[in-house]
C-alpha cells in the first residue's frame, strides 16, 4: 500500500482543521497543562498503545516561522497536545487575560524518562547523537533505545522523512522521541500520523536529550522563573542562537499585537 507520508509543503494544505480543545492564542489552539499534567496525559496515552499521535512544544521561534510560513502550521493543528514551551508566550497570554502556563518541552520529557518509562521497555529515539543516547541509556537505567541518526537537511529530503515514519511504524513503543528540531520533527509526527500503521505517542521535542544528557546546560532556576532562560542560551551559544533571539524573536511581539487586531476586529 502506498505510503500516505509527507512528500512536499504543499501536502499540508489538506491536513483538517484543528481540535477544539483548549484555548486559541496566536492562532493555534493551545491547551493549558502544567508539566506534570501533561506527563501524566502523555504516559496515559501512550500506555494504550492507541493509533500514533503526537505532541508540540511551540516556542517563540516556533511562532515566528509559522508567521512567515502558513503552510506549516497543520503540521500543529494535528498534534493531540499543543503546550506552550515559552514564558515569554506565558507573559504575552496573560496579557490577553489567557492562562497558558509555560510548559518546556525538556522537563515534560525529563518527567517522562523519571516517572513513567520502564528500563526494559523500548523507547525509540529518531535525531540527537550516539554519546547523548548512551548518556541516557547510563542515567536512567534504559536497556532498550532504538536510536536512528537522521540526515542532515530532513527538512528537504522527503524520502528521510518518508524513512523516518517507517522506521516508527516497525518500532512499537510507547514513546517516540522525535529530536531533530522544528519543522523537521514535526514534519515526521505528521507523516508518522498518516500512515495508519504506527503506535504510541510522538513528542517533537528537539534539544531536550541534550539537556538530560548533561551535553548542554540548563538554565539556573531564577533565570527560568524571571522568563529569561533564552539569555542563557544566548550566552552558551551565541554564534549560532545571535539570529534567533535577537533579529528574529523580537518579531513575537509584532505577532502578536497584529493577533490582537485581528481578534478585536472579527
Amino acid at each position: 500500500m502506498k505510503s500516505a507520508a509527507v512528500t512536499n509543503l504543499r501536502d499540508y494544505a489538506n491536513a483538517p482543521p484543528s481540535k477544539p480543545e483548549g484555548s486559541n492564542f496566536m492562532g493555534l489552539r493551545f491547551t493549558p497543562m502544567g508539566v506534570e499534567v501533561a506527563a501524566s496525559r502523555i504516559a496515559r496515552k501512550g500506555g494504550r498503545l492507541e493509533p500514533f499521535s503526537y505532541v508540540v512544544t511551540p516556542n517563540v521561534d516556533h511562532m515566528v516561522r509559522l508567521n512567515r510560513e502558513p503552510s506549516l502550521r497543520p503540521l500543529y493543528d494535528d498534534a493531540d497536545l499543543i503546550l506552550n514551551d515559552s514564558r515569554i508566550l506565558e507573559l504575552l497570554a496573560k496579557r490577553d487575560r489567557l492562562k497558558l502556563p509555560a510548559s518546556p518541552g525538556a522537563d515534560i520529557v525529563e518527567n517522562l524518562f523519571r516517572n513513567w518509562i520502564e528500563p526494559s521497555e523500548p523507547v525509540v529515539v529518531i535525531g540527537s547523537n550516539k554519546e547523548d543516547i548512551d548518556a541516557i541509556k547510563r542515567v536512567f537505567g534504559l536497556r532498550d533505545v532504538r536510536w536512528y541518526d537522521a540526515p542532515m537537511g530532513l527538512r528537504e529530503n522527503p524520502k528521510a522523512v518518508t524513512e523516518c515514519a517507517a522506521l516508527l511504524a516497525a518500532n512499537p513503543a510507547r514513546f517516540h522521541f522525535l529530536c531533530v528540531g522544528s519543522p523537521q520533527q514535526e514534519m515526521v509526527a505528521w507523516a508518522a500520523a498518516k500512515r495508519g500503521d504506527v503506535k504510541g505517542v510522538g513528542i517533537c521535542c528537539g534539544a531536550s536529550l541534550d539537556f538530560l544528557s548533561g551535553k548542554t546546560s540548563r538554565a539556573p532556576s531564577w533565570m527560568r522563573r524571571w522568563r529569561l532562560e533564552w539569555l542563557h542560551r544566548l550566552a552558551s551559544e551565541p554564534r549560532r542562537l545571535f539570529k534567533r533571539y535577537l533579529v528574529d524573536g523580537p518579531e513575537i511581539l509584532k505577532i502578536w499585537r497584529q493577533h490582537k487586531q485581528l481578534d478585536a476586529s472579527a
